[in-house]
């Protein structure tokens, strides 16, 4: 009994999402996504971009300890002077003093003597410590521009998302309004298919009176078996429908809430478009990155002034006497490219001339978005009168349909007629939904390029 309730406990774990509606669909879009993950993780990156672009303004400061041991004399010398602890000893003195007493003949002995102190001295240990720190304290507003350029490349990650947000919600929605419609034709197929097994009944029937023939019922049946080969695909659609919908959402979904077939028309105005428009707004913010790399490439013609400082203290035992032998350097230096072959000049006028590209770029991304508004606008509206044609066909076919039904009975036509026109019943009605899903489609694509959702 205790194993059947955790099993019973365990289902919902294992279940998916029913009747799930469109609204949390979308809220669970923008949080599940896995696409929006990775997207969300890039603006993460840009976002550390634009911390060390600006670190680089408060300099740098490192601390470093050092050990080391020698018997080299320069370095032994070396560190007793860092140490602050040479002697004259340390020169050979001792050799140079006992030498002192001869004749001034001994002059130049004395001279030419080597300090066996100084070129083989005893090993030695060494131990600094140091604290070193390097400022900016002018780069001709090159640190400054690097900083803004990665807060604008930053903003463009975020534009980048929103693009792939307002996709995937087009996705979503198409996915919802392509199983709401192939619901709708699975519906009206049962329907064909139960006025097919109707018309087989009737055509037994008279089968069975002499007044059909079995071609004649075979012929239905035949009819019959294509519906509900169509009805089986239709069905296969609305699971791999279902399929990728579970694939947006990264959550198994196994049923939805029904939306209309037909998605309304949403209100353009061309003012709104240019605002909100997220590739017009990425060029905009473009145009502000090229401005922002001019003024980069005209810092390389100023000077670059930059100070540093080191503290530091060294001796053979680790921090020994810190305090007493300790010692600093402060300084400034100044830089300042004189010549370089004319480098720089074509870096800036290369970064003037990109500007004065994305300025008509700017103007190319708002004609072409406009241009692609209209086209999708007259599309739809082209799309909404052959919906109106389709239905009054539909109507007047599924009318004709039944009129042969009936003169079939009387004898006026055959069965191969009334499956003709149960067949342009069925034609008029595939092409009435995929006329729908195409304007659907054109829809959402229409609402993804407006982005009613707004700015970042």
């Amino acid at each position: 009994m205790k194993k059947y309730m955790i099993l019973f406990l365990a289902l919902p774990l294992f279940a998916g999402l029913t009747n799930l509606n469109l609204k949390d669909a979308i809220s669970i879009l923008k949080h599940d996504n896995l696409e929006l993950k990775v997207s969300r993780f890039n603006e993460q990156m840009k976002a550390y971009d634009a911390i060390v672009a600006k670190g680089h303004n408060y300099g740098k400061l490192d601390l470093s300890i050092t050990a080391m041991r020698s018997n080299d004399a320069g370095n032994v010398f070396g560190f007793k002077l860092q140490s602050r602890e040479a002697t004259f000893n340390d020169f050979g003195f001792d050799e140079f003093l006992a030498q002192m007493g001869g004749l001034p003949a001994n002059a130049s002995t004395l001279l030419s003597t080597q300090p066996n102190n100084l070129n083989f001295p005893d090993a030695r240990n060494y131990y600094q410590t140091k604290v070193s720190y390097m400022l900016p304290l002018y780069t001709g507003g090159k640190l400054s521009e690097y900083g803004r350029i990665t807060d604008a490349l930053f903003r463009m990650s975020k534009w980048d998302t929103k693009k792939i947000i307002n996709q995937k919600i087009f996705q979503t929605q198409k996915a919802f309004y392509d199983i709401s419609l192939v619901q709708s034709y699975i519906y009206k197929l049962s329907k064909i298919i139960k006025n097919v097994n109707h018309l087989e009944d009737i055509v037994r029937s008279m089968n069975k009176e002499g007044y059909a023939q079995d071609i004649d019922l075979l012929e239905v049946q035949a009819r019959k078996a294509e519906a509900r080969s169509m009805y089986n695909q239709a069905k296969l659609n609305k699971k791999l429908a279902y399929q990728f919908l579970s694939f947006l959402l990264n959550k198994k979904v196994t049923s939805i809430k029904k939306v209309s077939d037909m998605v309304p028309m949403p209100f353009i105005d061309s003012m709104d478009v240019n605002r909100d428009n997220i590739d017009i707004q990425k060029a905009l913010l473009g145009l502000q990155i090229t401005q922002m790399a001019v003024n980069v490439e005209k810092a390389n013609f100023l000077p670059t002034l930059g100070g540093f400082m080191e503290y530091s203290s060294a001796d053979d035992v680790l921090w020994n006497e810190f305090t007493q032998k300790d010692s600093y350097t402060i300084g400034l230096q100044l830089k300042w490219n004189i010549f370089n072959g004319g480098i720089d000049k074509a870096n800036l006028e290369k970064a003037k001339v990109n500007h004065l590209k994305m300025k008509d770029q700017i103007l190319l991304a708002k004609s072409g978005i406009n241009l692609k508004v209209n086209k999708l606008k007259t599309e739809i509206l082209g799309k909404n009168a052959d919906i109106k044609s389709y239905k009054k066909q539909l109507y007047f076919a599924r009318k004709v349909y039944e009129n042969y039904q009936s003169r079939y009975k009387e004898g006026i036509v055959s069965i191969s007629d009334v499956l003709i026109k149960q067949s342009k019943e069925l034609e008029i009605l595939l092409r009435l939904l995929s006329v729908k899903n195409e304007r659907n489609t054109k829809i959402f694509e229409l609402n993804s390029i407006l982005n009613k959702g707004g700015n970042i």
